[in-house]
């Protein structure tokens, strides 16, 4: 399926043969760090056909005048597309797309396109966040099999991956701020088109990334994640509480839910794996939130090596005040004319569902890109080993932090012909806020999710 692999594919299989790389790379290895590869890990260089620039710092500055919290103004306004891939032209770019992609215009014919940009290694990070990476690169080790780390803080723990499970550690906990706050809505799309925005605000303390802290005082915890809905009526001012784990296979992820109704908090101990999440109509399970987020132990985790594939990225459109979610929101899909797409070389991570493991998906096939670490685009297979569901992000530089995150996530489910859109905010009077002042530990207790989930 992955044909035509690179180079460096290559020397990642005769790593993996030679040992189970459990543990940090050579100070010779990480020394290439900052050198021939960029920070995180990526190749600094460009391909040889010339169509994938060298990475140069990508977006180092907000545009002048821009304020966190507000909607982000597209750095690249006069690109154009170089090209569309329809269905009509599919074979001649098959070698650099997924199979997901594949089957989503085989699935629409008619209207599914991918509009392919210039592309722009705009991917970039703070110093700090850097700085701490180079780090971790010679300190970071894997525990309990691959279900936890330890000795790394603050920045990707296995810029350098020697396999699947540290490539999958390095999407799970990449930099997206320290404290964010946001009002967005997530929808549901029919086959017919017709939806029902559900919306709410979310908050995150990503205490992996809090610049005066250490690995010593994580406790086991990544980040803590509030969500109060605001919207529907019927469901305004319910709230869910998550702290997640480091390890979940030694402290499972905790979570609460409060239903305003009934005025009760209530342990929520079943939102992790396969557990379908409600707001999503059953098109999104509890781990294909964020692309894939939670324990990875129940799938067997092989880093397949890396490829040349057309992904979303510098996604500003998508997330436009400019655009309406009438106009944005089409049967089937995202409306392809706000979309963007470009070639970027990305990490292949396939996980194999364990022999006496349970889960509906019994394979899925992550595509990292290699500047940030976020997942693109990830395809999930059912138990017939027929693909099943495809997600994509579509990325984008957040210049205010800097950071490579998802203007939007979209779930498709290729059976049912559905999809699920999370983080819309275009018609919100703002977006993301990375600047407001961080809340302590005891702001993120459940017991406060009583007296702040109200109507």
């Amino acid at each position: 399926m992955l044909k035509k692999l690179s180079l460096i594919s290559a020397a990642v299989a005769l790593a993996l043969s030679a040992s189970a790389a459990l543990a940090s790379v050579s100070t010779q290895d990480a020394a290439k760090l900052g050198a021939s590869l960029t920070p995180f890990g990526a190749e600094k260089a460009g391909n040889a056909a010339g169509t994938i620039p060298a990475w140069t710092g990508g977006i180092t500055q907000a545009p002048a005048g821009y304020k966190s919290g507000q909607h982000h103004p597209d750095p690249f306004p006069e690109d154009k597309p170089l090209f569309t891939i329809t269905k009509a032209n599919l074979d001649q770019y098959k070698a650099n797309l997924t199979p997901g992609q594949i089957a989503l215009f085989n699935a629409y014919p008619n209207s599914f396109q991918m509009p392919v940009y210039q592309t722009r290694r705009s991917g970039s990070a703070p110093q700090w966040v850097y700085d701490n990476t180079v780090k971790n690169a010679t300190t970071a080790k894997l525990l309990d099999g691959g279900n936890g780390f330890s000795d790394a803080y603050g920045g990707i723990p296995f810029p350098i991956p020697q396999n699947g499970v540290e490539a999958l550690w390095n999407h799970i906990t990449r930099y997206r701020g320290s404290y964010i706050v946001r009002r967005a809505s997530e929808v549901a799309v029919q086959r017919n088109g017709d939806y029902s925005l559900v919306t709410s605000q979310q908050e995150a303390r990503f205490k992996y990334y809090n610049p005066q802290g250490t690995y010593a005082d994580l406790n086991n915890i990544l980040f803590y994640y509030l969500s109060f809905t605001k919207s529907p009526a019927r469901l305004a001012g319910g709230a869910t509480l998550v702290h997640e784990t480091l390890d979940q296979v030694k402290e499972p992820r905790q979570a609460w839910g409060y239903n305003a109704g009934q005025r009760r908090v209530r342990r929520a101990p079943n939102l992790a794996y396969d557990t379908p999440i409600a707001a999503a109509d059953g098109l999104r399970t509890a781990d294909d939130t964020d692309m894939f987020n939670g324990a990875p132990d129940r799938y067997d985790w092989k880093l397949v090596g890396k490829k040349e594939i057309y992904i979303p990225y510098n996604n500003y459109k998508v997330s436009s005040p400019e655009v309406k979610y009438k106009d944005l929101l089409q049967p089937g899909h995202l409306n392809p004319a706000f979309t963007r797409n470009e070639l970027h070389r990305v990490w292949v991570v396939e996980g194999t569902l364990k022999s006496g493991a349970r889960h509906i998906y019994s394979k899925r096939t992550l595509f990292l890109d290699e500047d940030s670490w976020q997942a693109a685009v990830v395809d999930q297979y059912d138990g017939r080993g027929e693909l099943w569901r495809v997600s994509v992000a579509y990325l984008k530089n957040y210049y205010d932090l800097p950071t490579t995150w998802s203007a939007l996530d979209v779930f498709h489910d290729l059976q049912a012909r559905r999809y699920h859109v999370q983080n819309l905010d275009n018609e919100e009077p703002t977006t993301i806020d990375f600047t407001q002042a961080t809340p302590d530990d005891g702001y993120f207790k459940p017991s406060a999710l009583r007296r702040r989930g109200t109507r």
